[in-house]
């Protein structure tokens, strides 16, 4: 069996991108193996994995990631931000926190696995109103079972997801997918082959997010 070699490379050309790449590397949140040790929510396994989690539970890590959303949604008009507990659970709480501190207060909502079979019986628990404009957020994408699982919820709830965000896109599928389905998406950061690096940034003539590639 041939290992192709991963590494944790940018997916925006920009400042903010490089920050979180940065932070990955100090609290060690990007894993290798030369075997597939790890298992992914898709039910696969794999040679490497990013554990958000050294990311949105650091201080540090925290802020950047959700100054990162913040800056990515206030300027598109969305009601509220959320995802699938418990990765997104972690980045929209600082979300929310931010908005605030920025004076854009952005309500946030998190969805769970299945309805909570006590109490409310919710799916989605925080501030979620019919018609929002609604972002989804996930610290990692595969093969999109998680951000789905998301968008489902909301849209049933009569909500409009605008924008999907992810951390880190490992380019298995789920991304192709969102596209395919009409869904606007952004990932920071994605697992790539060492070498030449594809990227996404804005074109000088459209202002539009193109895709492009720069040599390593």
């Amino acid at each position: 069996m041939v290992i192709h070699s991963l590494t944790l490379e940018l997916e925006l050309n920009t400042e903010t991108a490089k920050a979180l790449r940065e932070i990955a590397e100090e609290v060690g949140a990007f894993l290798h193996s030369d075997r597939p040790i790890y298992p992914l929510a898709s039910g696969k396994r794999s040679t490497h994995y990013f554990e958000g989690k050294r990311i949105t539970l650091s201080p540090k890590g925290a802020y950047l990631v959700g100054k990162a959303v913040f800056d990515e949604v206030s300027g598109i008009g969305v009601d509220a931000v959320g995802g699938l507990v418990i990765g997104a659970a972690l980045i929209v709480s600082v979300v929310a926190s931010i908005s605030y501190q920025e004076g854009k207060p952005i309500p946030t909502f998190i969805v769970r696995e299945e309805p909570k079979a006590h109490g409310t019986k919710k799916q989605i628990e925080g501030h979620l109103k019919p018609g929002s404009r609604v972002a989804i957020v996930d610290d990692v994408i595969t093969t999109g079972t998680s951000v789905f699982k998301a968008i489902k919820a909301v849209e049933a709830a009569t909500c409009k997801v605008v924008k999907v965000i992810a951390l880190v896109d490992r380019h298995e599928g789920g991304s192709d997918e969102l596209r395919r389905q009409g869904y606007d998406f952004t990932a920071f950061l994605a697992f790539k082959a060492p070498g030449e690096v594809t990227i996404d940034e804005p074109s000088a003539v459209t202002g539009q997010i193109e895709r492009g590639a720069i040599p390593r």
